[in-house]
């Protein structure tokens, strides 16, 4: 039987792959765009969920300050590698920092929260999302926006019509392949969890199979504006839309 490592695990392909696997992922084609739009020019932004730095270098790039949080250190390391190659005004703008996003204690505040790529959804909406709801409102500068890229479950199924039909295949730097199936999938209505079980399967370019890692993915469902309530933040105009599985979601302060 196959054993299933966790998704972004130290020795997991997700995480060593996570880059090549995001561009060619297009549900989360433009949410850098929406992003920039959420923090004034110059501005700061918290992002939960930083994984390599896909958003926070380009984000640092257009100007912002930007603090990167993540709890995988397999992929704060890549994110530290691409760092260290910037130039040096944009990285002085650029942090990244291994922390647990239900704990925030940054002793700043932000222009910005934004929780990308469904970080958010990997945790149960339960007392999870109390914490997480309660840190973020405490780091949020006024006037501020917090931003939620979540799931929308009615559209998460159907990803593959079979488990030996590839999802992506792509060329990996060294020459291999990298081929993505979809093993199994499952929805509990009850629980709002969804289960992706993944087998990146590493490929030499005479088609021999030299590496194989089954990863399961797991995203919960829930209503954010409950937990948004409760820590003091009101929705703030409609969810936006992006690629097919999901929206972004925006709240903000209170008023007094």
């Amino acid at each position: 039987m196959t054993a299933v490592r966790p998704y972004y695990a130290a020795d997991s392909a997700s995480a060593r792959h996570y880059d090549l696997i995001t561009a060619a992922d297009r549900s989360i084609d433009g949410d850098i765009d929406i992003y920039a739009g959420l923090a004034p020019a110059g501005g700061s932004i918290l992002e939960l969920g930083a994984g390599t730095g896909r958003v926070a270098i380009p984000l640092a790039e257009r100007g912002f300050a930007v603090t990167g949080l993540d709890i995988a250190a397999p992929m704060l390391a890549q994110a530290e590698a691409k760092r260290a190659l910037l130039p040096a005004d944009i990285a002085a703008r650029l942090r990244f920092l291994r922390g647990d996003l239900r704990s925030l204690a940054l002793g700043q505040r932000f222009d910005a929260i934004i929780v990308t790529f469904y970080t958010l959804a990997h945790l149960q909406p339960s007392v999870a999302w109390k914490q997480a709801f309660a840190g973020m409102a405490r780091h949020l500068a006024p006037g501020g926006v917090i931003a939620l890229h979540l799931p929308d479950p009615e559209k998460m199924g159907g990803l593959a019509p079979r488990p030996d039909v590839p999802v992506m295949r792509r060329l990996v730097e060294d020459g291999s392949y990298l081929t993505l199936f979809v093993a199994a999938q499952a929805m509990n209505a009850r629980t709002g969890r969804f289960n992706l079980t993944l087998d990146y399967v590493s490929h030499a370019p005479d088609g021999r199979e030299l590496k194989r890692s089954r990863e399961l993915y797991s995203l919960f469902h829930g209503d954010p504006a409950p937990y948004a309530a409760q820590a003091g933040l009101r929705s703030r105009g409609d969810a936006i839309a992006i690629g097919d599985t999901g929206s972004i979601v925006c709240f903000e302060a209170a008023k007094a």
